[in-house]
């Protein structure tokens, strides 16, 4: 019997020409960690929180004297200190085309993003403890900055908000390695 055997030849796909121009993506490469289009979102959220809680309670007169407002004044200009500086490399990393998952960038802003998160929500809480205590149960919000005091209160709350997902999404990406 004469049968011929059927063979495979491989043929190449040819990329098209928008293709081969795209930038290149890693599948790595998680919404909302460093060096991405979404953590520079989150890093400008941060900052523009942090900046608003920090310089709403610090317009007031009357803050230093409560030690919670003072600390939630030192927390949110760290954090907006913090997501600046992390906001500027976010953005040189994304106009050079740049990864930045390396082990120990991701270790930093992990490790830089809990301290944050920690100190901005005991700040937030501390600070609407004395907010409720000043307008709930001494009844002087007259006398004081009541709603200064609340609305720099929300803000290190939103605050905390946007620094979570952040941290979050740096310690899954630090764990899954």
């Amino acid at each position: 019997m004469n049968v011929s055997h059927a063979s495979i030849h491989p043929v190449e796909d040819v990329p098209t020409t928008e293709a081969a121009n795209a930038p290149r993506v890693r599948m790595k490469d998680i919404q909302g960690t460093p060096g991405t289009p979404g953590g520079l979102a989150l890093r400008i959220s941060q900052f523009i929180f942090a900046a608003a809680a920090f310089s709403i309670m610090a317009s007031t007169s009357d803050f230093p004297s409560v030690t919670a407002f003072c600390y939630l004044v030192a927390a949110a200009g760290l954090l907006a200190l913090w997501s600046f500086s992390l906001a500027i490399v976010d953005i040189y990393a994304l106009l050079v085309r740049r990864s930045l998952q390396n082990y120990r960038v991701v270790s930093l802003f992990t490790i830089g993003d809990g301290i944050a998160t920690t100190l901005t929500f005991a700040a937030a809480c501390a600070s609407a403890g004395i907010t409720v205590l000043i307008d709930n149960d001494l009844g002087s919000c007259s006398h004081n900055h009541c709603i200064q005091f609340e609305t720099a209160t929300g803000m290190a709350f939103i605050c905390w908000f946007t620094t979570m997902p952040s941290f979050l999404l740096n310690f899954w990406s630090l764990a899954s390695r």
